[in-house]
C-alpha cells in the first residue's frame, strides 16, 4: 500500500480529477497549499525585463498557491497513479509539481472496521 502526495498547479486540478477517475482511481483528498521549489523562474524572467527589480525582491511573494492531492493505492496501482498524475500535469515548464510516494502501513474503514487493501476499493 502506498500513499501518494502530489503538489500540482491549481489550474490542473479538474484535469487531474477526471484523469484519475478515468483510470479507476476516483478516491483522493485535495487541499490548498502554499509552497515553492528551488527555482526562481518567475523572478528570473522579471529581472531580465526590469533589471532594477532585484531591490524589491523582499516584497515579492515567495510562496505559490498549489493543490496537494493525497491518495492511497495498492502497490500494483502505484505506477498507474503516478503516470496518470504526470500525464495530466506535465507542461514541461517550471512549476509542474512534485510527487512523493510514501509506504502506507495499513488502512481502516471506520464504518465497518475492515482493514487492509479491501478498504481502498
Amino acid at each position: 500500500m502506498k500513499m501518494i502526495l502530489a503538489m500540482i498547479r491549481i489550474a490542473k486540478m479538474a484535469e487531474t480529477k477526471i484523469a484519475l477517475s478515468d483510470v479507476g482511481l476516483p478516491s483522493f483528498t485535495a487541499m490548498p497549499v502554499l509552497g515553492r521549489g528551488k527555482g526562481n523562474g518567475d523572478l528570473e524572467k522579471a529581472e531580465s525585463k526590469i533589471p532594477e527589480l532585484k531591490e524589491f525582491i523582499s516584497e515579492m511573494p515567495r510562496l505559490k498557491s498549489k493543490r496537494m492531492i493525497t491518495l492511497v493505492v495498492t502497490d500494483d496501482k502505484k505506477d498507474l497513479a503516478i503516470e496518470t498524475i504526470i500525464k495530466a500535469n506535465q507542461t514541461g515548464k517550471s512549476g509542474d509539481g512534485r510527487i512523493f510516494v510514501i509506504p502506507a502501513m495499513d488502512s481502516v474503514r471506520v464504518r465497518t472496521g475492515e482493514t487492509g487493501d479491501i478498504t481502498l476499493d
